[in-house]
């Protein structure tokens, strides 16, 4: 006897394959099968009329620390999601010492669920959240720029042994399980290495045939040279390459998405083996520190407070700025809305607004030096790239999401919906069956997750159950903690921890270790 069948429902296998009318029988936390008349089961659930899916695979998100902040928070649950893709955008929590730790907490603080850093190794990290019950499973990554801190602190200049001794660290995580290596090349102190550096680290995946993805140097002006220099690491390491939330940034910029998969096409006819990933949103969220240059961080957030105190560093950083070192160049002040800030008063008003009779620049200088961890929404994108980015087959869908005190971005808690209401049933971006694709098989392969991702006998009973003609995220940037509506189900290893659009209370994701 099975012990659950989804009946009645549309099946999306998760390969791309059309939906096919079929119930799926679950055993011992596994997918027995797919089809009809499958027999009895100690449950059913009739989800007629309904479409019945892998569980969502979340490629990049910053939920690394999630699990420990104590209450449950379902919102990616209620998204479909069933696996995170941690540790991104070379920034995780984890190896770290008590320096790193503190170093990490005045700078990247906001993405750290509001928990205290503190020293842990990488197998501490994984179990440590694995007792603590995370909500969905957590596949994680190793972060080049913690990596850096703990062995070279903020400086812009490895000192001797540093580099040998982060390539240790990352084969130790790589051994604890660690799905590969991350980059932030925007973000200090990732942003004060060179190829080469990235080259050496990389090198230590190939082993372990591990993934190295990259929230690339660039991604307005000098987009296509920033996507050369991933290639060349990956080329240069002989690794499988994953372009981190793939976009095109600046309204001078606008129409450029042909370009960049034209690159990503020309890698792969050569033999790298490149994808991305990216989210359904004109805008994104990140800290404040990132519209300045990178220099301006360096030694950390005590030096950055002394360089906007300093009336001559301002302007020298503002010249940086305006010559494109840093987001600064691919907004307006009217495109920046702080989403938190220890000041309570500048959240939820762009730079504009906060601006009004003063110099935009100096005000900015102002908020990070008050706040070096301060976060904001930056508008610099244009649909119709989303739209050719998102429909490209070498592209799935991760969120960037991103916990935060503040209001937050919609993506945090809609991200997916979003992508099958507004941009699949809406504008027809792709269809439903390839839809599926991007969500599930696509990130799941791509990050080694070798038993999810697909609806076949034998895999993890990780699946979803949405509704094509209802699911949505009504939340927007105003508003953007609001439920999705249209997932009815969720199965975590076949057990139901959504049950009619509700989160039943139960967390019982899972760590899971790169083999």
């Amino acid at each position: 006897m099975h012990d659950l069948v989804l009946g009645g429902g549309t099946v999306y296998d998760g390969r791309g394959a059309r939906g096919v009318s079929a119930d799926v029988a679950v055993v011992d936390g596994r997918i027995r099968a797919v089809g009809r008349g499958l027999g009895a089961a100690r449950r059913v659930i009739d989800v007629g009329g309904l479409a019945v899916a892998p569980g969502f695979v979340d490629a990049h998100t910053h939920s690394d620390l999630m699990p420990l902040t104590g209450p449950a928070q379902p919102f990616k649950l209620l998204q479909g999601v069933t696996t995170e893709v941690v540790g991104n955008c070379g920034i995780s929590f984890a190896p770290v010492d008590t320096e790193a730790a503190e170093t990490l907490q005045s700078i990247y603080g906001d993405l750290a669920c509001g928990t205290e850093l503190r020293a842990r190794s990488f197998g501490e990290y994984l179990d440590e959240v694995q007792a603590a019950g995370p909500m969905t499973n957590i596949a994680a990554l190793v972060g080049h720029g913690t990596l850096r801190v703990v062995a070279n602190g903020m400086r812009e200049r490895l000192r001797e042994g540093a580099l040998g001794r982060m390539r240790a660290l990352l084969g130790e995580a790589l051994a604890a399980g660690a799905f590969g290596l991350s980059s932030g090349l925007i973000y200090p102190p990732g942003s004060y290495a060179d190829t080469a550096e990235l080259v050496a680290l990389a090198e230590v995946l190939r082993p372990w045939g591990r993934v190295y993805a990259t929230h690339l140097r660039d991604e307005g002006d000098r987009l296509l040279p920033a996507l050369d220099e991933a290639i060349e690491v990956a080329e240069g390491a002989g690794v499988r390459l994953q372009v981190s939330h793939c976009k095109v940034t600046g309204r001078r910029n606008h129409g450029s998405a042909p370009a960049l998969l034209d690159r990503l096409r020309a890698a792969r006819e050569r033999g790298v083996d490149v994808r991305g990933d990216a989210y359904p949103y004109t805008s994104g969220a990140t800290v404040l520190v990132a519209l300045l240059p990178p220099a301006a961080a360096a030694g950390g957030s005590n030096a950055l407070a002394g360089r906007l105190a300093d009336a001559g560093e301002r302007e020298a950083l503002r010249a940086s700025a305006s010559a494109g070192r840093g987001l600064w160049s691919a907004v307006t002040p009217a495109d920046v809305l702080v989403s938190r800030h220890a000041d309570g008063a500048v959240v939820g008003r762009t730079l504009a607004d906060l601006s009004r009779g003063q110099d935009p620049w100096l005000v900015l200088c102002r908020i990070i030096a008050s706040d070096p961890a301060a976060t904001a929404v930056l508008t610099a994108m244009d649909l119709g790239d989303v739209c050719t980015i998102l429909a490209d087959p070498l592209i799935g869908i991760g969120s960037d999401s991103i916990p935060s005190a503040g209001p937050g971005h919609p993506r945090s808690y809609g991200c997916f919906p979003e992508f099958l209401g507004r941009y699949v049933r809406e504008l027809g971006v792709v269809d439903l069956p390839v839809a599926v694709r991007k969500l599930t098989f696509d990130n799941a392969a791509r990050f080694g997750l070798a038993d999810r991702g697909r609806l076949e006998a034998g895999v993890v009973a990780d699946v979803c159950v949405f509704d094509p003609e209802v699911i949505a995220h009504p939340g927007g940037y105003a508003d953007p903690r609001r439920a999705p509506v249209g997932v009815e189900h969720v199965l975590l290893a076949g057990q139901p921890v959504v049950v009619g659009g509700e989160f039943s209370g139960d967390r019982v994701g899972q760590v899971l270790r790169a083999r």
